[in-house]
């Protein structure tokens, strides 16, 4: 977060820590908007790696697990980058800006992320950087966020994983109502301006609990190389192309998909209390004997209270109705909640 960003949205009341929003004073109002109103929040906690160059496309076609040269000028894709092991090193929204590719993930691991890939560039014409800070990245979600974004002159993709360039900036359609805008910083003022008037702003952890709500992962440093894409469920949310060719783990990926049997997968769950839950707890089911047999993905507070999560549990011990404890073998049992897509 930029220090003239960081001054406009605490001048808009915004509390900040650690590099993100942490609320605008009044977040239990925040989260109950977000149940059913428009909300608008900041995104400089994600961070935004961006790839240019005439090998761009056939480089990172062959590193990720989704198809990067059949996306369009004006298409967004959720991806992902696996180990040799299959398992997540990251995943991300992918869309093109410009001469850019860009990936924005979570910002724990950009640094690392980019080490690495730039390992593998060697001769290839492509140049990589941590474009984090270039724009502003914000995000917007509700019924009125159509009228939100034509008030703020910002062009609306038809469809969802669309995108639509623009005078501000660029905005990305990934769902009916929801949408991720990077915006020039000159025109980061007048943009958040215009969508207030018709959304409330709220602190990160609201756009945490949405995101989490819609069954969308997001790998951090304390979950990383611990999933398979198939156990968070990223098949399901087309981040994976079993048409694409090679890419790192992509062997394992693929016998995961058509010859094994996937032993976890990824729930919507609700726990009581007061005490936090973070990515990477450990999950805990009578059935395995006291030994760890799912994790917490994802967590953030739930409008009426407690916390909902992400949590990947052993199948068969979720379809006898194990329960499932939090952190310990006899410790707070985790409720499941609708999923809110069919899992296979």
């Amino acid at each position: 977060m930029t220090p003239s960003w960081q001054d406009f949205l605490t001048q808009q009341g915004a509390r900040i820590g650690d590099g993100r929003v942490l609320d605008f004073g009044k977040p239990a109002e925040e989260l109950a908007a977000a149940q059913n109103g428009t909300v608008l929040a900041d995104l400089s906690q994600l961070g935004l790696l961006a790839f240019s160059g005439e090998d761009t496309a056939e480089f990172l076609q062959g590193q990720f697990t989704n198809d990067v040269r059949g996306l369009s000028a004006d298409a967004a894709a959720w991806n992902g980058y696996c180990s040799a092991k299959g398992r997540m090193l990251a995943n991300f929204l992918m869309w093109k800006h410009g001469a850019d590719t860009c990936l924005q993930m979570s910002g724990d691991i950009r640094e690392a992320v980019l080490k690495r890939l730039k390992m593998f560039i060697l001769r290839s014409r492509v140049t990589a950087r941590d474009a984090t800070g270039e724009n502003v990245r914000l995000v917007l979600a509700g019924p009125q966020a159509a009228a939100a974004l034509n008030d703020a002159g910002l062009s609306l993709p038809e469809d969802a994983m669309k995108t639509r360039a623009n005078e501000q900036g660029l905005t990305v359609r990934i769902g009916a109502d929801k949408f991720v805008l990077s915006v020039a910083p000159d025109k980061a003022p007048a943009v958040w301006t215009a969508l207030a008037r018709h959304a409330t702003p709220v602190g990160t952890a609201v756009w945490d609990w949405l995101r989490l709500c819609n069954g969308i992962p997001m790998i951090v440093a304390a979950t990383q190389e611990e999933f398979v894409p198939q156990m968070v469920n990223w098949e399901v949310l087309g981040g994976v192309s079993f048409q694409k060719g090679c890419y790192p783990g992509q062997e394992i990926v693929a016998r995961t998909q058509y010859l094994g049997k996937l032993k976890r997968r990824m729930y919507l769950a609700h726990l009581d209390g007061d005490e936090v839950p973070a990515a990477g707890d450990n999950l805990y089911t009578p059935d395995m004997e006291g030994q760890a047999s799912g994790m917490v993905v994802n967590a953030a507070p739930a409008p009426a209270g407690g916390f909902d999560l992400l949590a990947v549990a052993q199948i068969e011990s979720v379809a006898a109705g194990q329960p499932i404890h939090w952190k310990s073998p006899d410790g707070p049992v985790l409720s499941l909640k609708a999923q809110p897509y069919a899992l296979t």
